[in-house]
């Protein structure tokens, strides 16, 4: 049994980019866990996607060893997490698990306004703050101006501040001293019942359910029955050990372990993230409190391509949940594409992933519909309805409508100033607030709707401030908006998986681009293909795919004229009748591009 006062659990967190995932290597590769032929980057981050792009997606824990200045062996348990903005809901199952943060920040950057949210996110868990300014070996590395922005900026004490280059291991021996001398032990009862968090699991086809767990009180081991506090289900256990990269076996966990319980959970359902495991034989009297519940704020629906498909997507569905507990998803209908789901996501890049995972991890082909948000709607003489599907939006005259609206804080270099407030002008934000925070940057505060920051607002922030821009937002109230549905007619016909909900000022352009864009990847036919934008029954944009046309006036040479009006007149003829027949086949490319925002 070992005691707690040489254990120590703490999270890596800091705005995307700041080194996170490199910084994780270096603690590991310091502890020697496993061998250095076997060593590569970003260890931790085991998805493809995640490598691919250079971002943490899930949080991953690692159990590290580490013999201490005074003699002792500890234990270090940490969590890396993303710093993406769309993914702060791992990074608050994380945090509650633990009792310190390392509060990394890119010496080249500064404070971020993702650096400044992580931090009060950990504030609000109690835990111990230790800053870490990484990237000191770079040339354009500002020490000092940052340790100001750490006295000023998030007002703590820069002289704590540690001093790291997690590229060339420069600063990691201070750094792990740091973490046992600064960071205090975790609190538990190992005499007491069974209490322990699950901040994350994961599904495994051979093992079923693996529950990450943080142990709060008592011990758990193989053979144990333990009950999950929130459905009541109970298990048997099977294996329970630490992460060491691989999963490591050991005879029990006992209060401050962080670690994983393998219980023959065959069902994805049974597990909820944030729920309490106690033990059947002895529970504990309450749960613990869990994670704040997930609010997804884009609604976007989920197709088989094959609507033969649809038992397979249910299933890939339910796995991605287990792994992905902010996706939330109920059952759908399209009269275009069949059976599907409608899904609620953190974001744009929370769906991106989604679908990338969907089709990589689960082979499956899948269609998106154009992403919205949950609009609040007023019907004449109906009680008030909630509508994130176009679908769903309902007919008649409408007394009232309403759009989720955030407040966005933006830090950027004064340089920039002008273009960004245009960007923000554009996007219809009302600027509240604006401060210099040194010489060089400014903190921008907006009010606008979050509608207008799903598509390429993001994207827009960066390369108009050549990607020292940063930007976090929270969602705060519903404020009136002119809302209309547009209708995507294809030869006619209404296709349901393109209609949008649009702020009414906006309407023309955007079923501009939206035509424009379908046009470019529709394939032509052998007739004419006309692709509309309507309000109700008023068209406000048209784009047309010209048809593929046969030559058939090469065998008629000479003669005379009336001879070659007949030709064209029987191909004319025989277009009509196929345009009355034919059917347009929508590539899945199609549905994709109009999400995508056009290249400038």
């Amino acid at each position: 049994m070992r005691d707690l006062k040489f254990k120590r659990n703490f999270c890596i967190t800091a705005h995307i980019d700041h080194g996170k995932s490199t910084l994780a290597d270096r603690l590991i590769q310091k502890a020697k866990i496993i061998e250095d032929r076997q060593m590569m980057n970003q260890i931790l981050d085991n998805m493809d996607i995640e490598r691919e792009r250079g971002i943490t997606i899930k949080s991953q824990a690692v159990t590290i060893p580490y013999r201490a200045k005074d003699g002792n062996d500890y234990e270090l348990n940490f969590v890396d997490t993303p710093g993406h903005v769309d993914f702060s809901y791992e990074v608050s199952r994380a945090i509650a698990s633990c009792e310190g943060a390392l509060l990394l920040i890119d010496a080249t950057q500064g404070v971020e306004s993702q650096t400044v949210s992580n931090m009060y996110m950990a504030m609000e868990q109690d835990l111990t703050i230790v800053p870490v300014v990484n990237k000191i070996d770079l040339a354009s590395a500002d020490i000092e101006s940052v340790k100001k922005q750490i006295d000023h900026d998030l007002g703590l004490d820069s002289a704590d501040a540690q001093l790291v280059s997690a590229k060339t291991g420069q600063g990691i021996d201070d750094l792990m001293e740091a973490i046992v001398t600064k960071f205090p032990p975790p609190e538990g009862d190992v005499n007491a019942p069974l209490t322990a968090l699950i901040f994350d699991c994961h599904y495994d086809e051979y093992r079923g359910v693996i529950v990450h767990i943080r142990v709060m009180d008592g011990r758990v081991k193989a053979g144990d029955t333990i009950r999950l506090m929130s459905s009541g289900a109970e298990y048997k256990v099977e294996q329970v050990g630490l992460f060491k990269i691989k999963y490591e076996e050991t005879s029990a966990l006992e209060a401050g372990d962080v670690g994983y319980i393998i219980a023959g959970m065959k069902t994805v359902a049974d597990v909820r993230v944030g729920d309490t495991v106690t033990s059947a034989a002895n529970p504990a009297k309450e749960p613990l409190p869990g994670f704040k519940e997930v609010k997804p704020v884009v609604f976007s629906s989920i197709y088989p391509i094959d609507s033969n498909d649809y038992e397979e997507l249910k299933e890939s569905m339910e796995k991605l949940k287990l792994n992905d507990a902010s996706l939330v998803y109920e059952k759908d209908n399209s009269l275009a594409l069949g059976n599907g789901f409608r899904c609620g996501f953190l974001g744009l890049l929370h769906l991106e992933i989604v679908q990338e995972r969907l089709e990589r991890d689960f082979d499956q082909v899948v269609i998106f519909t154009a992403p919205s948000v949950k609009y609040r709607v007023k019907p004449a003489g109906r009680d008030e309805i909630f509508v994130d599907n176009p679908a769903d939006y309902p007919e008649g005259k409408i007394e009232a409508s309403q759009e989720p609206y955030i407040k966005a804080s933006i830090i950027t270099p004064s340089e920039f100033l002008g273009s960004i407030m245009e960007l923000c002008r554009l996007k219809r934000g009302e600027q509240t607030n604006m401060q210099y925070l040194d010489e060089k940057r400014v903190e921008l505060t907006y009010h606008m709707p979050l509608a207008e920051i799903l598509f390429d607002f993001y994207d827009k922030l960066k390369s108009y401030s050549r990607g020292y821009a940063s930007f976090d937002y929270e969602i705060t109230d519903y404020r009136p908006t002119d809302l209309i549905k547009i209708d995507i007619l294809i030869n006619g016909k209404p296709v349901d998986a393109l209609a949008q909900l649009c702020f009414r000022p906006n309407a023309v352009e955007h079923a501009k681009v939206v035509c424009e864009r379908l046009k470019g990847e529709i394939a032509r036919q052998q007739f004419k293909i006309a692709i509309q934008g309507a309000i109700g029954s008023q068209i406000i944009a048209r784009e047309t795919v010209n048809p593929v046309r046969k030559d058939v006036l090469a065998k008629c040479y000479g003669g005379d004229v009336t001879r070659k009006r007949k030709l064209l007149e029987k191909q004319k003829a025989g277009k009509k009748r196929m345009l009355m027949a034919g059917n347009v086949e929508l590539p899945q490319s199609a549905f994709l591009a109009v999400l995508k925002e056009k290249e400038d």
